[in-house]
């Protein structure tokens, strides 16, 4: 990925808001593969023409096969702010994930206390008494059914690694596409961040943005995701 390619839906002298790509990770790891932290750095020091490294500060982080809206801090102050906004669970994030099969609920809230395994990159549901078990909450509705497929809107309360992935797993109902959690391997994973609020760290502005995933591919096309996401288009 390049720099020219950076996909940005807001910037101000304190954050930037962008669309990670899908198959990108949020910042280096052991792949090496390019990663949307360091192309943001780069950008910021093209655009703004900086000697040295720019700073960008990651607040937050997105699944490597996950796609949607992220904000990055452009200040250490920002970063700060951000980061406790992110502590106190103050910053809202929604999701739009197309599912295999139908949760019985069409509505509910689903609580697991999960484990990861560092070495496998892999999350389990475990019991509450496991060392180093962490809860994961989410709240979910089901907003559509398509044939065996189920569009469904998540929220997560906390934020914990392949959460939505695993919980929803859990329920029978994993993700399209999510080989990892006993899906088929249908393409990339319908798992979008379509949502993100926030109070604006220097001015404390409530900010929304919402992004739409890739409505002409599959499994997207077979949802009316436009009805469900409700971006109001300017004039």
């Amino acid at each position: 990925m390049d720099y020219k390619d950076l996909a940005v839906i807001y910037e101000d002298n304190h954050v930037i808001v962008v669309i990670k790509p899908q198959n990108i990770p949020s910042q280096s790891d052991s792949s090496k593969d390019p990663d949307l932290l360091s192309v943001i750095k780069e950008y910021l020091k093209v655009t703004y023409n900086k000697p040295g490294n720019a700073f960008a500060g990651l607040v937050h982080r997105l699944d490597r096969p996950t796609g949607g809206v992220m904000v990055f801090a452009k200040t250490g102050k920002a970063a700060s702010r951000l980061s406790e906004q992110i502590r106190e669970g103050n910053i809202e994030k929604h999701y739009l994930a197309v599912c295999c099969g139908c949760p019985l609920d069409r509505r509910g809230r689903l609580s697991n206390y999960l484990l990861k395994d560092e070495i496998n990159n892999k999350v389990t549901i475990v019991p509450a008494k496991w060392e180093n078990a962490k809860m994961a909450v989410l709240d979910y509705s089901v907003k559509e059914i398509y044939k065996k497929y189920s569009l469904i809107d998540v929220d997560l309360i906390t934020g914990r690694s392949h959460q939505a992935r695993v919980q929803l797993a859990g329920i029978g109902c994993p993700i399209w596409g999510d080989v990892k959690y006993g899906a088929k391997a249908n393409g990339n994973l319908a798992l979008w961040a379509y949502s993100l609020k926030f109070n604006h760290p220097i001015t404390n502005q409530s900010m929304v943005f919402k992004v739409f995933p890739p409505l002409e591919d599959a499994p997207w096309k077979y949802f009316n995701v436009e009805k469900f996401i409700n971006i109001t288009k300017p004039e």
